[in-house]
């Protein structure tokens, strides 16, 4: 359905009724701030939806489903609008737009939060640690809360208290069929199960329920960039401290171009480096001793880690991560041997871009301890997990770019067991849903799906088809 016979089927008096019932507001095509409100995070997804329903709260939700299913049209929900796949907008169909619901409720003495879906890290950091608690939160603070935490979340609190899913309590949840319910481990806990890795298939999540933890405001974090030539001694000797590691201690090594930043030598800018970030969760003066060796494993170009405040860490790379540019993701969990080191190493020097490059995220702490049976993100191995990026400022040539991704990610991929992590992931194909929920897993997120959205409504994610589209 192209956007002109959207508007002939559904005619200015039924947008109009659905307005009426809205404490919010639609966005239509020929509004002047429409190109605003269709833009999202990745420029590489230009989508031009029907309609656009900016949600003021879960009334608001439940009548955009309402309207969606009665109209027969395709639906994008969209919270914070990072989705790498592009799922968080559509063509011709409507965009459920939860990005004004942004109310959050802490209980400092419970240490909880219910947190709306339209909240970014950024805010929800702003409201916890006003109160010196966090949970594990995005690497990039416009990350939104809901589609980062449905996931998985992979964040700088990995270790010491596992992933952003890994502490959701609750969720309140519009069905398809227009029925809010929430899920707990004692209300719709096959529901809940799902929620917590199985992505946005079972219904829009209005708001999230988290545990909280004491942390900060001040945290030991930050970075240290290394030379390109003194990487293999770096990233091996790396791999060894993070077999002793505490759990305060989450870190991520990226192999990256140098960008033009004032605390790096301008002979630096623009060649290839090895940055390693880390944060530590507890005592800065007690975290000295853990970092100490990551300042030793070459010859630092740079040094810039030290106390800060823990919005600072969450925050910090926000400048490079501007929305707008063409962006492809994928991933694979590994075994960090010496011939995957290799591999990672080896594409690195292929990157096709100044802004592409390989992260590899250590595992293995709290988020090692959960059972695989859990929760839906069942991949606990106390491995790492590689992410590799195509991004580029333009469009031009960036389908090679991703090409570039694809084929270094099946070269790494070989030294694990071909796992993926939705929430990182470009693409919306079908194997790389298996992959990311294998065996077991895939099946009992299958029934989760008949029960709750039989019909496949729910079907703009890394899409888990009910038994009857199977």
């Amino acid at each position: 359905m192209s956007i002109d016979t959207a508007k002939g089927v559904l005619g200015d008096a039924t947008i109009a009724e659905l307005e009426a019932g809205l404490r919010g507001r639609v966005v239509r095509p020929d509004d002047a701030g429409y190109d605003q409100a269709r833009a999202v995070w990745n420029g590489a997804h230009d989508r031009h939806p029907a309609l656009i329903v900016r949600c003021a709260g879960t009334a608001d939700v439940i009548r955009a489903v309402e309207f969606a299913r009665s109209q027969d049209l395709l639906v994008a929900v969209r919270g914070g609008a990072h989705s790498i796949a592009g799922f968080s907008t559509c063509d011709d169909g409507i965009v459920i737009d939860l990005s004004p619901m942004k109310g959050a409720i802490v209980d400092p003495e419970g240490r909880r939060v219910v947190a709306q879906a339209g909240l970014t890290w950024g805010d929800l950091d702003h409201e916890t640690q006003a109160f010196g608690l966090a949970v594990t939160g995005g690497l990039v603070s416009t990350t939104g809360v809901s589609g980062f935490t449905l996931g998985g979340g992979v964040g700088w609190l990995l270790r010491r208290h596992g992933l952003a899913s890994d502490n959701l309590t609750a969720a309140e949840v519009v069905t398809a069929d227009g029925r809010v319910v929430r899920a707990d481990r004692q209300e719709h806990s096959e529901l809940f199960w799902a929620l917590r890795g199985g992505g946005g298939n079972f219904g829009v999540v209005t708001s999230l329920e988290y545990r909280l933890h004491p942390v900060g405001p001040q945290v030991l974090a930050g970075l240290i960039v290394y030379p390109r030539e003194q990487a293999r001694q770096v990233i091996t000797g790396w791999r060894e401290l993070t077999e002793g590691m505490p759990d305060d201690l989450t870190t991520v090594v990226n192999l990256t171009t140098a960008p033009p930043l004032p605390f790096l030598p301008q002979e630096v800018h623009g060649t290839r480096v090895v940055v390693l970030l880390g944060m530590y969760a507890g005592d800065p003066a007690a975290g000295e001793a853990a970092v100490g060796p990551l300042r030793t494993l070459g010859t630092p170009i740079a040094d810039l880690l030290g106390p800060m405040p823990y919005t600072g860490m969450q925050s910090m790379l926000d400048p490079l991560w501007t929305a707008g540019a063409h962006n492809y993701f994928t991933s694979a969990f590994i075994e960090p041997t010496d011939a995957a080191l290799d591999a990672v190493l080896r594409q690195h020097l292929t990157t096709p871009t100044p802004s592409s490059e390989l992260h590899l995220h250590q595992l293995g702490g709290a988020f090692a301890r959960v059972p695989a049976e859990a929760t839906a993100f069942s991949q606990r191995d106390p491995g790492m997990l590689c992410n590799v990026v195509a991004r580029s400022p333009e469009a031009t040539d960036f389908d090679a770019y991703v090409a570039w991704a694809r084929a270094a990610r099946e070269e790494i991929a070989h030294h694990g067991h071909g796992a993926t992590y939705v929430n990182f992931t470009g693409d919306a194909a079908q194997d790389k849903v298996r992959a990311s929920y294998p065996g077991a897993v895939h099946e009992r997120l299958v029934r989760v799906k008949d029960t709750y959205d039989p019909t496949n409504f729910f079907r703009l994610n890394q899409n888990i088809r009910p038994s009857a589209a199977a």
